[in-house]
């Protein structure tokens, strides 16, 4: 091991160390997390304009970036299953019924595929202000690589049907999805659970004996899966770091510089519905400024880490703690919105993909006649995008293959498609507490007291 690769790693460690520091002394929780983040992005910058392309001392500092940044995501998607399961279950028991159930849902589900159609509609005005098209671009052997495996993975999209998505729901094993093993296994779980809450309501009054020692395990298990997400969101802003060291010093600038105008384009698109976001949490009787202040840390994480699954427990504790939003409904806004309604994922990037194409296809962008129908296909297909797994790449597969575009072109985005992709996922994170805002406030459940207090909250201490 030379000198060089030793520097790099004592300095990786005394950053950590740096981190470590601040969570003896209690600094909040947000402020840990914007301090890993920040440390992460100048140790990047400062690792990729030192360190050499593959150099000992880049790699070291990367795997041991790699162990910590993957490990924690690993760790977070650990704890979803359980989270959701006992949180969803707890919830019902607490209604004694499905009475809210349905509407629940329907408010969930309506709001994310609303602000998806919404998302559309601002990838497309983004695209045709900055006048983005697929012409021109030069395909480099990653790129061409790229395009060929999308090719091979459009047989799933267009073997893809609406009941083999429905079914694909429904937890024939519930066993295996608590695995993970499928890609709609999130939303499988939530059927289960919510059926193992039916039933247990069900024998409330015939026998109360038995509905109360269930509900006492649930509640003990909660208690401890609680715990658990405790404990690993103290990793968060050891996470973050490492996550953004990584991304920072693997970037390419000539890459994102050649690619300036769809990343300025993805980017103003994303801002708007960032916007239209707090304008739905204002009219449902929300401030925004405070709203903002209280999940801007949840953003964070799932930008840097660019996994919306990998976010709901988070997700689920500033809705709950910081927000005042029931178990339940976090819970259902959380595990639907990782998977269904994408707003950055599923809404604005296949939309801005579809204007690019259009004109090596001769089809006008600007054209209502492909813009109408292209906005229905995107908010339908963002339902669907759950059925087949793989976010953006598979929203991007439906869309295109469905309006008989070459699918290939897609992978000339590859090279930027790390930075586009945390924008992305913070943005699907933000939709998903945008839906659970408004729905509880339209079912009037949510508590102001917990929303509107000023009290600096740790929520991986609020937790335990």
């Amino acid at each position: 091991m030379t000198l060089t690769v030793i520097a790099t790693l004592a300095v990786t460690l005394a950053l950590l160390a740096l981190l470590w520091q601040q969570q003896r002394t209690h600094v909040s929780f947000t402020k840990r997390v914007f301090t890993g983040l920040a440390l992460g992005v100048a140790f990047g910058a400062a690792l990729q304009w030192l360190a050499q392309p593959g150099s000992p001392a880049l790699a070291a500092c990367l795997e041991l970036c790699e162990i910590i940044g993957s490990g924690y995501v690993k760790l977070l998607q650990m704890i979803v299953i359980p989270l959701i399961m006992v949180s969803i279950i707890a919830a019902l028991l607490k209604l004694e019924g499905g009475s809210s159930l349905g509407k629940i849902s329907a408010a969930t589900l309506g709001v994310l595929l609303f602000t998806t159609m919404l998302a559309a509609g601002a990838g497309i005005l983004m695209a045709n202000l900055f006048g983005l098209s697929a012409e021109g671009l030069t395909a480099g052997a990653a790129e061409v690589a790229r395009g060929e495996s999308l090719v091979k993975n459009l047989s799933t999209v267009e073997d893809l049907s609406f009941s083999k998505l429905v079914l694909d729901f429904l937890p024939a094993n519930p066993f295996l999805d608590m695995t993970g093993a499928r890609k709609t296994s999130t939303i499988a779980v939530v059927i289960f659970s919510v059926l193992i809450g039916l039933s247990a309501t069900g024998i409330a009054r015939k026998k109360p004996e038995l509905f109360a020692s269930f509900s006492h395990f649930i509640a003990v298990a909660q208690a401890i899966v609680m715990r658990m997400v405790t404990l690993v969101l103290r990793l968060t802003p050891y996470g973050v770091f490492a996550l953004m060291t990584k991304v920072v010093s693997g970037s390419s600038w000539t890459d994102i510089v050649n690619l300036i105008n769809f990343v300025l384009a993805s980017y103003g698109a994303m801002l708007l519905m960032f916007a239209v976001h707090l304008l739905l949490v204002g009219l449902a009787g929300v401030n925004p400024l405070r709203w903002t202040k209280k999940v801007i840390p949840v953003l964070t994480f799932a930008f840097t880490s660019r996994t919306s699954a990998g976010s709901i427990p988070m997700n689920v504790a500033t809705q709950n703690k910081l927000l005042g939003i029931p178990d339940g409904i976090a819970n259902f806004a959380a595990s639907f919105g990782a998977t269904i309604g994408q707003n950055g994922c599923a809404g604005i990037y296949p939309a801005m993909l579809a204007v690019m194409i259009a004109p090596t296809v001769g089809v006008n962008p600007m054209d209502l006649h492909f813009i109408v129908p292209l906005i229905a296909i995107i908010t339908i297909s963002s339902f669907g995008v759950a059925g087949v797994g793989g976010g953006a790449t598979f929203a991007a597969l439906i869309v295109l293959s469905a309006l008989d575009f070459p699918v290939a072109l897609a992978g000339l985005l590859i090279s930027i498609e790390p930075l586009i992709d945390m924008g992305r996922t913070a943005l699907n994170v933000s939709g998903s507490i945008t839906a659970g805002t408004v729905t509880s406030r339209l079912l009037g459940q949510i508590d102001m007291q917990v929303f509107n207090s000023d009290r600096e909250i740790n929520l991986d201490e609020e937790m335990a």
